[in-house]
This record gives structure tokens, sequence and C-alpha cells, in this order.
């Protein structure tokens, strides 16, 4: 069994809010509605267009981050949908679906990786941007073991946190005793000491709260 994950520019309506912001949106879809849970939202522009598009039945709110349960599934709006060229290509779709950075990311399951490299060049001969942003190889799968792996565990950096995080592991910020400085890490992503400082605390935030209960 072979898994990737697609990554399509400007697909659908929720890619299209998340641009140029730091606001991320995953998506359950359940046919007659959806569950949708949006981070880092730091305006209604996202939930606004949610209601006005699908409805809002119902939603949780805490710190920066959003869970919804929609009126109408979006399938039923959107007409930018992969679901016929998996179903072409007999490959699946692993929800939720991820929404970032003006873009949609899709993790697809496959017995054959033929099937994968043939959905792949399907969906790019389309009017789709569409890159791989990983594959690999599911061996065994036991009854009580999960296909998420850490890597779905961890949270999703934006860009730039991700940017400012590695560049400070990589220049020994983490290091005892610490051989750079925040300072320094901004002038090599040539952004203000004030930004990077934000930006690494943003990332931070983000990997502790989504590993603490599994050092407590």
């Amino acid at each position: 069994m072979y898994e990737a994950t697609f990554r399509i520019e400007g697909d659908g309506v929720y890619a299209t809010l998340t641009a140029k912001t730091d606001t991320s949106v995953e998506l359950w879809c359940n046919d007659h509605c959806d569950l949708l849970h949006i981070k880092n939202d730091t305006s209604e522009e996202i939930l606004t267009d949610i209601r006005e598009r699908v409805g809002v039945q119902d939603l949780v709110r805490q710190s920066e981050e959003v869970v919804v349960i929609t009126d109408d599934c979006l399938k039923q709006h959107d007409e930018n949908l992969v679901d016929e060229f998996l179903a072409r290509h007999d490959c699946l779709l692993l929800p939720p679906l991820r929404y970032e950075n003006g873009a949609k990311s899709c993790r697809v399951l496959a017995l054959d990786s033929s099937n994968l490299t043939a959905c792949y060049r399907d969906l790019a001969s389309s009017e789709f941007s569409i890159s791989v942003e990983r594959k690999r190889e599911i061996e065994t799968v036991g009854h009580d073991t999960p296909l998420l792996t850490l890597d779905g565990l961890l949270p999703t950096l934006s860009p730039r946190q991700r940017e400012a995080f590695i560049t400070a592991y990589d220049t020994g910020y983490y290091e005892i005793p610490r051989q750079t400085t925040t300072s320094k890490i901004a002038d090599s992503l040539d952004i203000e000491r004030r930004t990077a400082e934000e930006h690494l605390r943003r990332a931070e935030n983000k990997l502790i709260e989504a590993l603490i209960e599994y050092v407590v």
C-alpha cells in the first residue's frame, strides 16, 4: 500500500481564504455536513464566508482555534473537487483535507504506486496546479496501529514559522550555551528581530502544545 500527499494550489474556497495568512482549515466531510477545525484564525472573515456559503450549525471557540459544524457539505457548493480523479485511478482520500497558504493538501492511498502516479499526472494535466509533498510505502498496518505517524501528530507551522524555527535550530539557538541570537536569526531571514521572535514563539508554542500530553 502506498500513501502520497498532494498539494493543490488555489483549489477551493477555503484555500483561497487562507492565502497570505497563518490560518489553516482541516475539513472532515460527512456528505450532509462538514466538520471544520480552524487554527490561528485572527479575523472573522473566514467564519463569515463559511456562514454565507454552507451555513453554521454550531461552533466551539478556544483561543485561536475554532471547531465548526456546517449546515451543508462543501461538495454541494465547490466545483473544484478531486474525487472524480481519485475514483478514476482507484485511490482513496484520507481525511481530513487541509487548507493552508492558499493550497489544499490531500492524503491519498493506493494499493499500487502506479495508481498514485497516474492520478497525479491526470490532475497535473487538468487545470490543477499540483505538487507532491511526500510519498511513502506502508508495508504493514496492525489492527491497533493507526496510519497516522508522528508527522501526522505534529502541528502545521506557517512557512515563516517553519523557516524561523529551522534557522534557529541550524544556527545553534537551542544549544547550551546558545550559539546565536534572535537578532542574528532575524538578519538571516531579512526581517525585524521582533518579527523573528514572534514567528519563533508561535512555532515553539504549537510544538509544545502538540507534544506536551506525551511527556507528562
